[in-house]
């Protein structure tokens, strides 16, 4: 370190602000070459899901939308469960309705778009797309409509999700003509040219219990649906199954199945070859576990899901080129299941979740360039709980308008270029070796890099599946190829002292109603921060460094401007 110089200064007042003056135990060179482009770097992380439609367009929910729409620039993408359920519009957790089809006294059809269009309209307004979820089964059209709705709550505690909105129609034809005169609603009402940039699809997991039909019944749904679809819009995309994670053999042999229908089964409504598929979609999750006194994660059985998936695209020739959509992909399964019922799931407050992301969604660019499948995007299915109490453990982007921070690393993704350039890590654990055993004994201290317009930002990240303390990293990081002379730094942090309202709430001494003041400190403390003053460097050649300790769980991006 060159005493009295902007490196200097930059150098220490990075080490103070990681609260590390001390030499850390855990030294590692990053090395990034912004002239050697590795691809493009898509915005896979700009797609988010949640159970809850009716959240959509309430106080906390029109907030968080908002703060999505913005970390993009390009259009976020939103889908949704229970869009065509039946029910008043009441939600609870992993419950809404729109109430879209009832019938009169004489079984004649009844559509009502009041509440879907609320929700669209929602997106719209604020420059997003729908990934329209098409499900689930009306009551009146359902083949065993009671019970209808399912009885899932916390408390007192029951998992159940079954209920009549999961089987299939009693008429497909009619099932058909509400699917029809929907896509030629929305075709009016938003204008052709905007519904062509939706995404639609049909139901939700039809390999387990959201669907209480056959597989056959379901190609049968799936047919029916795509058909009445592009009669209504002949251009509009959709795809599927959106079934769970492939690395399950039952679950595997099921999207399987459907790929093979798509492409060289009978269909059911034409009699002709093959079905409609604009893209493939599945699932993807983790397995997060107590061990011991503590939350383990589980980051490789959502990589093994991602691998098999994108394994099996591949391996048909007619999909090549297919744009591929992971329609959840998570630490684990059930976002309204919370931290204070299901103790594996303490991760979701906190800097775990975070970290975990930023080296889950580097993980899913590798293995889309190792299978060279058109990957389109991840849905994080994450959104917010209405009025729940306080960091109450749910899978959720923000809690009570306040945003956590994993939503940080988010904002992070979004502020990239679209050009990955070549960048390592002396400290990253290696996709094959986390695809075997996850990260269970050094940590990932990795990196993401891209370039853009007169910028370079380099993502680091320093995760590990046990949440115990563990050293900092000593970062060394150089990066080359900047094309100047001096280059403006910014170093923006995720950690327990940055961008972190959880730790802020904690240090209130977790207060189950903050008072209005101590909510707009919460506020504060959920931006994203910089780690240190933007600074102005000195390159050597074009090359700049800077070295900064980056605690464990914790995530970095750096950016170089000029």
């Amino acid at each position: 370190m060159i005493p009295n110089s902007p490196v200097g200064a930059l150098f220490a007042a990075l080490l103070i602000a990681a609260g590390c003056l001390h030499a850390a135990s855990l030294p590692v060179t990053i090395n990034v070459n912004s002239d050697k482009v590795a691809g493009e770097l898509r915005p896979i992380y700009r797609f988010f899901g949640y159970d809850e439609p009716n959240y959509t367009y309430m106080k906390d929910g029109k907030k968080l939308l908002s703060q999505l729409a913005e970390l993009s620039p390009l259009p976020v993408y939103v889908r949704a469960h229970n869009l065509l359920t039946s029910g008043d519009g009441t939600p609870s957790l992993k419950w809404g309705s729109s109430n879209a089809y009832t019938e009169d006294a004489n079984g004649k059809p009844v559509h009502d778009w009041t509440i879907t269009d609320r929700i669209f309209d929602t997106y719209v307004e604020r420059g997003m797309k729908p990934l329209v979820e098409i499900g689930f089964m009306p009551e009146a059209l359902s083949t065993n409509p009671r019970p209808y709705r399912h009885g899932f709550s916390l408390e007192p505690l029951n998992r159940s999700t079954a209920g009549g909105w999961a089987y299939p129609p009693t008429d497909y034809s009619k099932w058909a003509e509400l699917i029809y005169q929907w896509v030629r609603h929305c075709a009016g009402k938003y204008g052709k040219a905007e519904v062509e940039s939706w995404y639609w699809e049909v139901w939700n997991e039809p390999n387990i219990g959201y669907w209480r039909g056959t597989p056959e019944e379901y190609h049968k749904l799936y047919d029916y649906t795509a058909d009445a679809l592009k009669r209504a819009l002949p251009t509009a995309r959709i795809g599927g199954p959106h079934s769970t994670g492939p690395d399950n053999e039952k679950a595997r042999e099921f999207l399987r199945a459907f790929l093979e229908h798509c492409i060289r089964g009978k269909n059911h409504v034409t009699g002709a070859v093959g079905s409609p598929l604009d893209y493939v979609g599945f699932h993807a999750k983790g397995q997060p576990r107590v061990a011991g006194d503590h939350v383990q994660m589980g980051i490789r059985y959502q990589l093994a899901d991602i691998n098999r998936g994108f394994e099996m695209v591949a391996s048909f020739p007619e999909l090549r080129g297919k744009p591929v959509v992971i329609g959840e992909s998570d630490p684990e399964g059930c976002a309204a299941c919370s931290a204070r019922v299901f103790p594996q799931n303490a991760y979701r407050n906190g800097t775990m979740y975070s970290s975990y992301t930023a080296a889950s969604f580097a993980r899913k660019h590798d293995l889309a360039a190792r299978h060279g499948v058109n990957f389109l995007g991840a849905v994080t299915w994450a959104f917010e709980f209405e009025d729940q109490p306080w960091f109450d453990g749910f899978r959720d982007l923000a809690t009570n308008g306040v945003e956590k921070p994993v939503l940080n690393v988010f904002r992070m993704f979004g502020m990239m270029g679209n050009e990955r350039v070549e960048a390592e890590s002396s400290g990253s654990a290696g996709l094959d070796a986390m695809l075997r055993e996850g990260v269970r004994a050094d940590p990932d201290v990795g990196v993401l890099a891209s370039r853009g317009n007169r910028k370079v930002t380099v993502m680091i990240w320093h995760y590990h599946d046990d949440d115990v303390a563990g050293p900092d990293a000593a970062v060394a990081l150089s990066v080359s190829g900047l094309g100047a002379s001096r280059a403006l730094l910014r170093h923006f942090r995720v950690d327990r002292e940055h961008s972190n309202s959880y730790e802020a709430w904690k240090r209130m001494g977790s207060p189950r109603q903050p008072a209005p003041g101590q909510v707009a400190e919460l506020e504060r403390a959920a931006a994203l921060e910089m780690a240190a003053s933007p600074a102005w460097i000195d390159l050597k050649a074009g090359t700049a460094t800077a070295r900064f300790t980056l605690p464990r769980q914790g995530v970095s991006l750096l950016e170089f401007s000029w």
